[in-house]
């Protein structure tokens, strides 16, 4: 897995599609999918790791964006 879409492509393998229209909000389920799926050993640790790192470093870009537009 390399990109947010990868994640969401793997999820949906599952019949999961999250949308709910706040990227953090949709980040942040995306993440407890993935630590759902990896529970139920539904998922292989080197996935595992790899989605929850680029789900958590799209989650900081996401919240410095927010907190940028609010100093605006």
């Amino acid at each position: 897995m390399k990109t947010i879409y990868d994640i969401q492509q793997y999820l949906k393998k599952f019949g999961t599609i999250i949308y709910i229209g706040d990227r953090l909000a949709d980040l942040e389920m995306m993440e407890e999918e993935v630590r759902e799926l990896y529970q139920a050993q539904c998922m292989p640790s080197e996935d595992y790791q790899m989605a929850i790192l680029l789900l958590r470093s799209e989650m900081a870009k996401q919240k410095d964006r927010q907190t940028g537009e609010e100093k605006r």
